[in-house]
């Protein structure tokens, strides 16, 4: 069995391995090197893949729940898809959210997730209370911030590189609906589109979809969604059944004109100004799991997303730069998403930064690396970073620009035996 990373791209062979118990993980630990956990394979390049992975997704038991708390003790493989249809129908939701439900709690851990509220709530670690991982000897350590801060700070956006978590203690957030009152404004340019968030920060979420094709006066338009939950006590969530798309697309169709289509047709159906809307959770929170296999559209070669982070006094000039940049090569994106965040925490690896974030698809093709290269050149300019766990072909220069605790980190790996035991295909390549 080989696993690819959700961008299908690269295709690398692979030996899977998976444990029942403590012991069996440990006896792959002790005798195999260049190990890296997989959950459900969400990340999107190739930082949960190496020659020999541990598959934590069977690890998927509901342990125990502190009511009182709004405390969940679960297993690193439990879905944060299983969180949501076992507690919001009890009042609960998760305090901090990707844009997928379909990623395990030790992947949101590893990768220090976050999602709409950043600016709020701030990343996954926020959410922990503390977790049990196994290291590199094949002792298993309760790691919490206030025990264990090195580790912790090592581990929460480590991208698997300290060790096996197996379960966690986390924090969920008390709702009274399943149903979001959202707000959406629609703008005509990047300057209507930060002054939008700026009038908007006090919403608990916001996130943009943006025009990454549009040209001239029209750079940076965008639909900008803020919403929170309502306060109406409907509380009748399920899991949606999902429409599958059955093969890989071609890969002509997805091309400048058909993406520039659908951004037309996007932006021209929302309304002008403000308008609100009442959408559940699934709608505002995951649209993208709505479609099975969604990757498929993007053709066999596979896809990769660039995401990237500026602080808030570059962002604006970075980001006029880099769409220009987008739209006059015209590879664009029709997935093309701007959000705002807030002050950064002190894990090493952790992506956010008090700024704006974009992430875009981007189908592999010719040109494309070229392309980002580009890209990775004005985000370093502008000091910004690249997202770990969206990246598939960053240069390990470009990559150490952007995160200064590097050195803090690699040096902790070596000094626990880390190094060696746990590699990814990434990890090699930006020398982590």
């Amino acid at each position: 069995m080989s696993f690819m990373s959700w961008g299908m791209y690269p295709k690398i062979k692979n030996t899977v391995f998976k444990f029942d118990k403590e012991e069996a993980l440990k006896e792959i630990i002790n005798t195999h090197d260049e190990l890296i956990p997989r959950g459900n394979g969400r990340s999107y390049g190739d930082s949960a893949l190496s020659s020999n992975i541990i598959s934590v997704k069977p690890k998927d038991y509901f342990i125990d729940f502190d009511e009182e708390k709004g405390l969940l003790h679960v297993q690193a493989g439990v879905l944060l898809s299983e969180i949501l249809e076992s507690y919001v129908p009890r009042g609960w939701f998760l305090k901090v959210t990707p844009g997928t439900k379909l990623i395990t709690v030790g992947g949101a851990i590893a990768s220090d997730v976050h999602g709409k509220n950043h600016h709020v709530e701030g990343c996954f670690s926020e959410c922990i209370q503390e977790f049990e991982i196994m290291l590199a000897d094949g002792g298993v350590v309760t790691c919490s911030k206030q025990a264990t801060p090195e580790l912790f700070k090592a581990t929460c956006g480590g991208m698997g590189l300290t060790g096996i978590i197996l379960s966690a203690h986390i924090y969920l957030k008390k709702i009274n609906s399943q149903y979001i009152d959202q707000t959406t404004i629609k703008t005509k340019n990047l300057k209507e589109t930060f002054e939008a968030f700026e009038a908007y920060q006090d919403k608990p979420y916001s996130v943009a979809w943006i025009d990454c094709l549009a040209k001239g006066d029209n750079v940076g338009k965008c639909l900008l969604m803020v919403g929170d939950f309502r306060d109406d006590g409907k509380l009748n969530y399920k899991l949606k059944s999902k429409k599958n798309l059955p093969f890989n697309f071609p890969s002509f169709a997805l091309n400048n004109w058909s993406v520039r289509i659908f951004n037309w047709l996007y932006y021209s159906k929302a309304k002008k100004g403000v308008s609100k809307q009442r959408v559940d959770i699934d709608t505002f929170f995951y649209p993208l799991d709505a479609i099975g296999h969604w990757n498929r559209i993007y053709g066999k070669n596979g896809f990769t997303q660039y995401q990237f982070i500026l602080p808030k006094e570059t962002s604006y000039k970075g980001l006029e730069e880099i769409l220009s940049a987008i739209s006059k090569s015209g590879k664009g994106s029709f997935l093309a998403v701007l959000k705002l965040y807030g002050k950064a925490n002190d894990n090493w690896l952790s992506f956010p930064m008090e700024g704006y974030s974009l992430a875009l698809d981007f189908k592999i093709e010719k040109g494309l690396f070229d392309l980002l290269d580009k890209l990775d050149e004005i985000v370093v300019k502008h000091k910004g970073r690249i997202y770990l766990t969206k990246d598939v072909r960053v240069s390990k220069e470009i990559f150490e620009k952007g995160y200064p605790q590097i050195e803090t980190f690699r040096q902790y790996r070596k000094e626990n035996k880390m190094d060696s035991k746990f590699q990814s295909h990434q990890s090699k390549r930006v020398g982590i």
